[in-house]
Formats: C-alpha cells, structure tokens, sequence
C-alpha cells in the first residue's frame, strides 16, 4: 500500500511535461561540454591571413614557402611595402605581416597582439622556426599591442559575454515573473522596451568598468557603450523572441545559441584562425561573435572593420522585435478566437 501511494505521488510529482524539461537539461549539457572541449582542446592555425613585403622573387618564394607549411596555418600573399601591411593589419585584412630584408639577416615580423594574444605569438612561433631553418633572425613589432590590463587580449570576449548574459538573463526573469508569452502585443512591447532600458544601463555600466574603472581596455567609452547596448538588447531581444514562439523552452534555445554555440566560436580565448573550421564559420554570425569582433576593433584597431559585425547584431535586435511583437499577436488572435467558443 505505502509502495503504491510512492509510485503515485512520483508519477503526480515527475509530470511528462518535467521529465522534457529535465531531458531538455541533459542534452544542453552534453552539447555545451561537446562545444567547448570540441572548439578549444586543440587549438591550431589554419590559413590566417599573412602577408609578405620583400622584392618580388623573394616575395614569391617567401610565399610559396610559407604556403607549403604542414597543415597550412597561414594564407600568405604578397603585400607592397611595410605601410601596406601596417594598414592592412590595423584594417583587419591580415593578422600579421613578414619584412624581409635581402640585405641583412634580420627580418621584421609585425603581429597585432590587441586582436588576440594567443594568435600573436604563435605567428612568432612559426616564423622563427621558419627563419632559423633559414640561417635568420626575427624582430617582432607589435603593431597593434593589448593593454597591459587585457591579458590576452580577453576583456573585450569577457565584457560581451557579460552583456549577453545580461540580455538573456533580463528576458528570462520577464519570462519566469509574468509567462513565457507575452498574452498581447502591448505587453510585448512593455517587456521590449523593459529590454532596452537594461541594454542601456547594462551597456554604459560594462562599458565604464573595462575602461576607466580597470583600465583593461583602451578606445571610446562611447562606443563601447553603444556596443553593449546594441549587444544586449540584441540577446534579449532574440530571448523574448524564442519565449515568443516556444514558451519556456525558449530560454534554453537561447543558452543554445548563444552560450553553447556562440561563447567558445567567438574569437574570445583563441582568435577565429585558431578555431576548427564548424566553430570558425559560425561565430561571426552570433551575437558574442560579433560583439568581440567589434569590441576589439573599437578598443586596438581605430573602430575599423565593423560594418559586417553591427549588422548582424543589428539583424539579432530586429529579428527579435519582429518575432515577439507577431508571436504576441498570433497568441491574442488565438485567445480571442477561443474565448467566443467557450462562451458558446
């Protein structure tokens, strides 16, 4: 009898719906464990763009020697002169550049250590192994150096991964205080304008602590600011939208995209040359991937390179308010449709 009563206050307790939940849970576990360790446990360049100032037949076989590295780590081309490559690194159409100077023993490699350290002295790394098979020394000039502050170059990954958090935290706690849905259109509008005040306050807060609080990141306040804003409202947008459409389960779609996907794809510890090639090629289209491309173009390379990036958090934002306003339309359209069937 006590065994029965057991069984039945489990089966009233563990609700079909619970046990989704629950399995919903594990599989989010296992993906974020087979994402991180997947994205970061090897980290090896793979064709990052290099380039190559020298004469033109030393330019040429410089170029086909640094092609013909085991595993390809770099995609070298030849470059004009030692401005050229200084322009294109702060441009962000290369990672780092070669001067070769046929006339001494010495060569120049210039890096830029503010768009990921890690990628930094790898390509150091590499060169010198190369220049010493050669009977040659290398200098390195860092042409774009991280802050003293910014070890490694991660406090512009860090400050978008807490706006982020942010974003889809605050959608979360509207979601849990109030119901997964928003029951029409006008509230809709109230959680996204709830939204974008957080963005804001969120934004400037993130964006006065990295830089003149710890002094971690140089550049504009301002337009870090902006960033952090654009960045959560962006997330939560995207979270109110997945709410919108799936209800609760919403909240775990979006710590899918952006937690489990988007954090270890986005350049942050290991710069994008450095990841596998899955991970490479989805992290400039998510929210944390995007937010330190542009992070780190504001704070070490004079704001260049942007457009792509604040498009796609610009298309997160409106993609989000878009979703939630018609999934809240859709659901009082629903609602009213059932209440004269009810009544009838």
């Amino acid at each position: 009898m006590t065994q029965n009563s057991f069984l039945a206050e489990v089966k009233d307790a563990v609700t079909p719906r619970a046990t989704l939940l629950v399995l919903g849970v594990v599989a989010l576990q296992l993906l974020f464990i087979a994402s991180y360790v997947g994205a970061l446990h090897d980290p090896k360049p793979k064709d990052v763009p290099f380039g190559v100032v020298a004469p033109q037949a030393a330019a040429e076989q410089a170029v086909n020697r640094l092609d013909r590295l085991p595993g390809s780590p770099l995609d070298p081309r030849v470059v004009a002169d030692e401005a050229t490559a200084r322009d294109q690194i702060m441009n962000r159409d290369i990672d780092g550049a070669l001067i070769i100077n046929p006339a001494r023993t010495t060569d120049t490699l210039l890096v830029a250590s503010g768009g990921g350290t890690v990628l930094a002295t790898t390509l150091e790394k590499y060169l010198t192994a190369l220049e010493t098979s050669q009977q040659r020394t290398l200098r390195t000039v860092d042409v774009a150096p991280a802050s003293p502050q910014d070890f490694d170059g991660l406090s512009s990954f860090y400050v978008v991964v807490g706006w982020c958090v942010g974003g889809y935290l605050c959608a979360s706690i509207l979601a849990i205080s109030s119901g997964a849905r928003p029951a029409n259109p006008r509230r809709a509008v109230i959680r996204l304008a709830v939204m974008a005040l957080v963005a804001i306050v969120g934004g400037l807060g993130g964006a006065v602590i990295v830089g003149p609080i710890l002094n971690a990141l140089p550049g504009s306040v301002v337009a870090l600011w902006g960033l952090g804003a654009l960045v959560t409202f962006a997330v939560g947008a995207a979270t109110l939208a997945l709410q919108g459409m799936f209800g609760i389960v919403g909240i775990g779609l979006a710590i899918l995209l952006v937690v489990i996907a988007g954090n270890p794809s986005a350049g942050g510890a290991f710069p994008l040359p450095m990841l596998p090639p899955f991970w490479q090629a989805i992290g400039p289209a998510l929210p944390p991937g995007a937010g330190t491309w542009v992070a780190r173009s504001i704070a070490y390379f004079d704001g260049n390179d942007t457009t792509d990036a604040l498009l796609v958090l610009s298309a997160w934002a409106a993609g989000g308010i878009v979703i939630t306003l018609l999934a809240s339309e859709l659901r009082r359209r629903r609602e009213g449709e059932r209440l004269p069937a009810e009544t009838g």
